[in-house]
Formats: C-alpha cells, sequence, structure tokens
C-alpha cells in the first residue's frame, strides 16, 4: 500500500512540472498576453524571429517573483503580440554580476 501512496504522489508531482502552458503570443493581444500570464502564473511564449526568417524564440514568462527559483530576478522583457511589436512582460533571469564588475573598475578613462 505504501508503494502505491509513493508512486501516486510522484506521478502527480511530475505531472504538475509539466503542465505549464505554451501560447503564441502574436496570434493574442497584448493584453490576453498579460492576463494569461497573470491568471496561469508562468507560460512558455513561442513566435518566430523577425531577423531570422524561420528561427523560433521562446522563453518562459512570469506574473511575479515567486516564480521564479532561487538567484534569479524577475526582469521585464518584450514580445510581440497581434495588435503591438512590442507587448511589456516579465520573465526570470540570473543578474550578471560579472558585467557591473568589469564596468565599475575596468572602464576606460
Amino acid at each position: 500500500m505504501k508503494t502505491i501512496v509513493l508512486a501516486a504522489c510522484l506521478t502527480l508531482v511530475a505531472a504538475k512540472a509539466q503542465a505549464i502552458s505554451r501560447y503564441d503570443p502574436t496570434h493574442m493581444s497584448c493584453a490576453k498576453v498579460q492576463s494569461t500570464i497573470a491568471r496561469q502564473g508562468a507560460v512558455i511564449l513561442r513566435y518566430q524571429s523577425k531577423r531570422v526568417p524561420g528561427l523560433p524564440l521562446y522563453d518562459r514568462y512570469v506574473q511575479s517573483q515567486q516564480f521564479c527559483t532561487m538567484g534569479e530576478v524577475r526582469t521585464r522583457a518584450y514580445v510581440p503580440s497581434a495588435d503591438t511589436k512590442s507587448c511589456p512582460v516579465y520573465n526570470c533571469r540570473r543578474p550578471d554580476n560579472d558585467r557591473h564588475f568589469r564596468r565599475r573598475f575596468f572602464h576606460n578613462n
């Protein structure tokens, strides 16, 4: 019985981890993209690059900082939507402390 309960719990955890939804923001208005992210907390947006034809671009976009992992911060990003070229959304990124270090200590005088 313990084995069955453990297997059921592991199955539920695995199912939840793969439950993130994927959308094409170019088929949605900017308001719809933002409301979808707000409703689901985190989604994957996938669309075609404008600079390199045929290149798919995608990333995970989040509602708030709580959807980022430890060591990441929520940063503003922009995706194309059906009604605008730059729909403001948020994703999670690791801070680039190395770039800040180089700019601060190795700038040209």
